[in-house]
């Protein structure tokens, strides 16, 4: 089987809209969650916070007129997928473009776009529906568009798995190249539901925190943690066949080794008790990359800063690191808010920083010790340490439980 390689990586964020301004916020423990500024807020809405993208030139990428084209989230998606091809150094133009492929996800895809066209539809009837509304709703056109923007013809899709969706992406695009399907694929995924009817859907399932402090908001594993805060963007890798990498002389970031991916069959917003899902999925992940739990030296946690999410992804870390485990847990949400469907892709991107700088990310406004969440989880600062392995957790509505491990590049 083929070794695979993170080549290149391409992020839209609220803390950068580019890899490096990205990982400097998060090596310094930057938020830049806020008040909402993307739609007028009202009295029902009792969370008012998100992390925004903002101060992004979507024509650096994407010619004006077919932004008009666009979902926020496709725009996302081609945006880093991009910024990934140019991170890479990749030259398609010496690749055979059909062993290429693009498997960029959404959770939910063109919210924004659904949500204009029904207002539209009841307030001016069926004949003033945009022509685009369907091919800017659909959640498979942030791969679709990023495809056509690379000129990538090899597999094309989108794995919707709720918030697992990016991890997914990157795990099934990993054995499609481990089998020797494809030459390179670009994997991750794209977000955009800070809308109306984004933050009304999530706030009626109480999943959202009311808080209006910024910094005691996305508060993973804190004992005062009462709901996540909405993120957007996009992260997406380049992930090529280590073959193909070397012939090519490409700077490699990190190494894929491992994946798994398991459901609870349990219940469609929590996750099963104990996290038994991400139990049997982190135990896949590890098996598959041939080796102990006992060698990772770093968890970049699904860590949602909800009550049941962070207390049983604690409990499962637990069952298979061991209940007096030492190893190294973060949320980088806690910075970035919880980008859904595109928080796998960026999750990766950090992981493979982390690898490549010997740095481990900090779970900042880390206050209030909970009982239930009594792992190491990094507070506050990150910390300069060598790293071999880090291994990330995904966990989605529906009871979709997604994990990759990674290992540091040493040359061989």
């Amino acid at each position: 089987m083929n070794r695979v390689v993170i080549t290149g990586a391409g992020v839209v964020s609220s803390l950068g809209n580019t890899v490096e301004e990205f990982w400097e916020s998060i090596q310094a423990g930057k938020s830049n969650i806020a008040e909402i500024t993307r739609f007028e807020l009202n009295d029902e809405y009792k969370a008012r916070l998100a992390a925004e993208v903002k101060d992004v030139d979507f024509t650096v990428h994407i010619p004006k007129k077919e932004l008009k084209r666009l979902d926020r989230y496709a725009q996302f998606a081609i945006y880093a997928a991009k910024e990934a091809l140019i991170h890479s150094g990749l030259d398609m133009e010496k690749e055979d473009a059909t062993r290429v492929g693009t498997i960029i996800s959404s959770g939910i895809g063109g919210l924004e776009t659904l949500e204009i066209a029904v207002t539209t539809l009841n307030e001016k009837g069926a004949k003033r529906i945009s022509p685009f509304t369907i091919p800017m709703t659909i959640a498979n056109m942030g791969a679709g568009n990023a495809a056509i923007h690379i000129g990538a013809k090899g597999i094309c899709t989108a794995v919707v798995t709720a918030c697992a969706s990016g991890t997914h992406s990157i795990g099934e695009a990993f054995k499609l190249l481990r089998e020797g399907k494809q030459d390179v694929i670009f994997a991750g995924g794209a977000e955009a539901t800070i809308t109306k009817t984004g933050i009304a859907g999530f706030q009626a399932l109480t999943a959202l925190s009311t808080s209006t402090d910024p910094t005691r908001a996305s508060i993973p594993f804190d004992k005062d943690r009462n709901g996540f805060v909405m993120g957007e963007g996009a992260g997406v890798v380049v992930l090529e066949t280590l073959e193909h990498a070397l012939a090519r002389g490409a700077n490699i970031m990190a190494e894929v080794i491992g994946y798994g991916a398991t459901g609870d069959a349990y219940h469609i917003t929590s996750p099963a008790p104990g996290g038994e899902g991400a139990v049997r999925s982190m135990l896949l992940a590890i098996e598959d990359a041939n080796i102990k739990p006992d060698v990772i030296d770093y968890i970049n946690a699904h860590g949602t800063s909800t009550d049941y999410n962070d207390k049983y992804e604690t409990q499962a870390i637990k069952t298979v690191f061991g209940e007096d485990t030492k190893v190294a847990v973060s949320s980088t949400k806690s910075m970035t808010g919880h980008l859904l469907g595109a928080a796998g892709g960026i999750e990766a991107i950090i992981c493979a920083k982390s690898l490549t700088d010997g740095f481990i990310p900090a779970t900042i406004n880390y206050k209030i010790p909970d009982p239930e969440c009594d792992l190491d989880y990094v507070p506050n600062v990150g910390r300069e340490h060598d790293i071999k392995y880090a291994l990330s957790n995904s966990l989605g509505f529906g009871g979709h439980n997604a994990t990759l491990v990674f290992k540091k590049w040493e040359g061989k």
